[in-house]
């Protein structure tokens, strides 16, 4: 079964560079930022008496006030067996992101994850986290004591953090940084690392371009407070400021927060306002496509992170 989903997953991704998706946009409504999506050849439709041969679908926005010989070229392309997408519904297959500005989008539940995976993912993720930390646990005890060696202060960094349910926990990170004065500990400035970072120590920058530096988060999973795969926990002091300058950000609690997540492994770290409303369409989108496929292929993408440094600080 594993090797059929890697073998399907392998295949997706080589079909979509060799033979680009060829879609049919019928205008009117919200299209227009369409062709920023790359990857995709666009055919804009100016007429509903034209026909484009070999495409994958014809995308609309049937939320728009189309005319009736737009709505019957719709129609026609359908019995046609040509596949009709809505624009919202394509843009989240081909971005990975859910866009949500207004309440009555969301309808208090049509993103809801599924509870009975959240129950299963749980007993997985306990039972990998456990044997993990047993096997680990000679590295573990190894990479604390070099941290201890190149600095002074503790071997773990400590933060609360935003969690499931909207509860706070502390979150167990090996120390990559030096020592922070303890009164301005809970300075937003101080919880957001920028690239360069004087404050990360040369064995830090190994540890986190590895991110061997979130191991010991191993422990926080084994008390059910994370996941292997999940939207990442801010610490409190951002999850409170974007609370406020964010609308729904305190929705993405509604699973456990993860180690790895989609959006990391599409955008990477980020820091300010606009990325953070980026990362937050990620984390709705993962979300509504809370499965074991999307985490299987969270789980690949990660690897490929891991190698590559992406999104490192």
């Amino acid at each position: 079964m594993t090797l059929s989903i890697l073998w399907y997953f392998v295949l997706t991704i080589v079909s979509r560079r060799l033979d680009p998706y060829s879609l049919a946009v019928v205008p009117g409504g919200a299209v227009g930022r369409l062709d920023e999506i790359g990857g995709v050849n666009w055919h804009w439709l100016v007429s509903p008496d034209m026909i484009i041969d070999r495409v994958n679908g014809v995308v609309a926005d049937l939320r728009a006030d189309l005319s009736d010989d737009w709505e019957r070229y719709i129609a026609d392309r359908a019995l046609a067996g040509v596949p009709v997408y809505h624009v919202k519904q394509i843009t989240e297959s081909l971005t990975g992101r859910v866009e949500i500005e207004h309440l009555s989008e969301n309808t208090l539940g049509s993103i809801n994850p599924n509870q009975a995976y959240i129950k299963i993912k749980q007993v997985i993720d306990w039972v990998c986290a456990l044997l993990a930390l047993i096997v680990l646990a000679p590295l573990l005890l190894l990479i604390a004591l070099m941290i201890r060696l190149e600095s002074p202060g503790p071997a773990i960094f400590r933060q609360e953090r935003l969690g499931f349910g909207g509860k706070s926990f502390t979150v167990y990170k090996f120390r990559t940084m030096t020592v922070s004065e303890p009164e301005a500990a809970n300075v937003r400035s101080l919880a957001v690392t920028k690239p360069g970072d004087s404050r990360v120590t040369r064995l830090g920058r190994f540890l986190r371009r590895s991110r061997i530096d979130e191991l010991p988060q191993l422990i926080n999973i084994v008390r059910s407070e994370m996941s292997w795969i999940g939207p990442r926990p801010e610490a409190t002091v951002l999850s409170s400021h974007y609370s406020v300058a964010l609308p729904f950000y305190r929705y993405r609690n509604i699973v456990r927060p993860g180690i790895s997540g989609w959006a990391q492994v599409n955008q990477g770290y980020v820091s300010e306002d606009d990325d953070e409303t980026e990362k937050l369409h990620y984390d709705f989108y993962y979300i509504k496509n809370f499965s074991p496929w999307l985490d299987f292929v969270i789980v690949l993408r990660t690897l490929k992170t891991l190698l590559s440094g992406f999104g490192s600080r």
